[in-house]
């Protein structure tokens, strides 16, 4: 049977952890949080359950979970966030994956739930995401919207969904754009990417129309709708920030 290290991170997750961590009991031999120095009740609880928690300050999404890999102490890492939690399908699937250990990587689907409604069109479904891997096999890359590399050839899917408890009111919705598009412009700008008027008129449009018509998102009713509009939001915020950026820096010469 091999072992596994689940790695979870946070920040003010006093809402989310415990449901997350009650979710990996059965199958984690260790559970590992790196914490974004939280401010409410996130260590209290972790520390109900016993799991090793370290303070690590946030730089990047790819820098933070990959300092939890350098904790980790077993040869299979499961990552999951704070407001993720794992299926009874999706943990009978891993605990047989733990004992056959046919893979050294392991997708599953993300299934998200968006202001009270499971999303199952918009793009948003099934989300396969490489969750369960072999340590030292692949690392996480990419300040926001992490990725790992290498990308593997062959990956085992397990059955049952990850849960993502996400996105529970508008508000929060625009929040989180605020942080990631922060994030992505800053990533561009230090890139030397460069956008024009046009094309973010002809980007945000085609996001819209990617995920309401192309991804089906008219199917998840109202809530698809709002979602073709939030994307295309980002897309507006992420490049007018990275405009202004470039703006900023000009003027500073």
């Amino acid at each position: 049977m091999k072992k596994i290290s689940t790695v979870i991170i946070t920040k003010n997750e006093a809402a989310n952890i415990a449901r997350c961590i009650r979710s990996v009991l059965k199958f984690s031999d260790e559970i590992i949080v790196i914490d974004d120095y939280s401010n409410d009740q996130t260590e209290a609880i972790c520390k109900e359950y016993n799991v090793i928690f370290v303070s690590h300050k946030f730089i990047d999404f790819a820098h933070q979970k990959n300092k939890a890999l350098s904790r980790a102490s077993f040869p299979f890492i499961f990552s999951i966030d704070a407001d993720e939690e794992v299926s009874s399908d999706l943990n009978t699937s891993i605990l047989k994956a733990k004992v056959s250990g046919k893979s050294d990587f392991y997708t599953l689907n993300r299934c998200t739930n968006y202001m009270g409604k499971w999303i199952r069109y918009s793009g948003w479904y099934p989300d396969k995401k490489i969750r369960l891997w072999r340590k030292d096999k692949a690392k996480w890359v990419g300040a926001v919207h992490e990725v790992l590399t290498p990308k593997p050839k062959n990956a085992v899917q397990l059955s049952g969904d990850l849960l993502h408890h996400s996105y529970p009111s508008l508000r929060w919705h625009i929040e989180k754009i605020n942080h990631y598009t922060d994030i992505a412009a800053k990533q561009m700008f230090e890139n030397g990417k460069h956008v024009s008027s046009f094309k973010i008129i002809l980007s945000m449009n085609f996001e819209f129309f990617k995920k309401f018509l192309i991804q089906l998102g008219f199917l998840d009713g109202y809530h698809g709708f709002l979602l073709a509009l939030m994307s295309a939001y980002y897309t507006l915020v992420k490049y007018a920030k990275l405009r202004n950026l470039h703006l900023k820096s000009k003027q500073s010469v």
